[in-house]
This record gives structure tokens, C-alpha cells and sequence, in this order.
């Protein structure tokens, strides 16, 4: 995932050299959590499940091979897996190698689910602060009335 302009001054002048070590001496071209391989198109069920070619099995949402009786193909989908270096404790000053894994975009959005809730909570939170300080009052008054059985946050 690229790194947004305004956060490039938290990463270190080396970052591109340090996410490949990461991603292809340290974790070999695949997921460090579910071992899904890099640059590849994977089938997979929606659910964690995803056939690993290289083995000729499924494996699940952990890596593991799993054994399935039978697989609707209305139910298989196919993904195109990039993998990306996520800071364990979304921290990007702390660059320490336990603190970095190796993560397809699966387990990327799992593991970041609830800063994204937060962030998306705190991004509001600020556009109905910033609306209650420079709205006219009178203005204010009137989109209330016009949008009946909302309150005041236009929640």
C-alpha cells in the first residue's frame, strides 16, 4: 500500500530496502500469517480458505492444509495477491525486524480493522467539529428542519 505524503516523513530514508527484506529474503515471497505466495493469482472461498497450487491442497485461513469434501465452484473466487510490510503496532517509527511481517491484503485489512474503525470514527468526529465551529447558525436551524428524524450530528 502506498504511503500517504503526509506520513512519508515517519518511515525511515531506507524503507524501500527494508520492506523487501522483509517481504523476499525473510519471508520467502509469502504471507507470514497465511503463507499465500507474492505476485500470484490464488482461488479461494471468501472465508480464509484458499487453494495452494505449489501443494496441490487447501489450506486455511492460518496456513494449514485443510481437507474438503466438496467445493461448490459458484462459491470459488480468485484474488491477486500483493504482498505489503505491516507495522505490527501500527507504529511506522518502530522499524524493528518482530515488529515487521511480511502480510497478503487479507491479513493486512484483518490486522488493521480496528485502527481503521478508529480512524474512520476520529475523521468524522473532526468534519462534525469542524461543521459545528464555521456553520451559520440560522443555516444550521434550517438543514436540521428539512432532514426530519436525524439528529443533530446528521447521524
Amino acid at each position: 500500500m502506498p504511503i500517504r505524503p503526509e506520513n512519508r516523513w515517519l518511515y525511515p530514508i531506507d524503507w524501500r530496502e527494508l520492506s523487501a527484506w522483509v517481504r523476499f529474503d525473510r519471508a520467502g515471497r509469502r504471507c507470514e500469517r497465511c503463507g499465500r505466495p507474492h505476485l500470484t493469482r490464488v482461488a479461494h472461498l471468501g472465508d480464509g480458505r484458499w487453494w495452494d497450487a505449489a501443494a496441490g491442497g487447501w489450506r486455511s485461513a492460518r496456513g494449514r492444509r485443510v481437507t474438503l469434501r466438496r467445493v461448490p465452484l459458484a462459491r470459488v473466487r480468485t484474488t491477486y495477491v500483493v504482498l505489503a510490510c505491516a507495522h505490527l503496532d501500527h507504529d511506522p517509527g518502530n522499524n524493528t525486524p518482530a515488529n515487521l511481517a511480511a502480510l497478503c491484503q487479507r491479513c493486512h485489512m484483518l490486522h488493521d480493522a480496528a485502527e481503521h474503525r478508529w480512524q474512520r470514527w476520529w475523521n468524522r468526529f473532526r468534519r462534525m467539529g469542524m461543521r459545528d465551529l464555521y456553520e451559520h447558525p440560522p443555516l444550521t436551524r434550517i438543514r436540521l428542519r428539512a432532514a426530519p428524524g436525524r439528529d443533530r450530528h446528521g447521524a
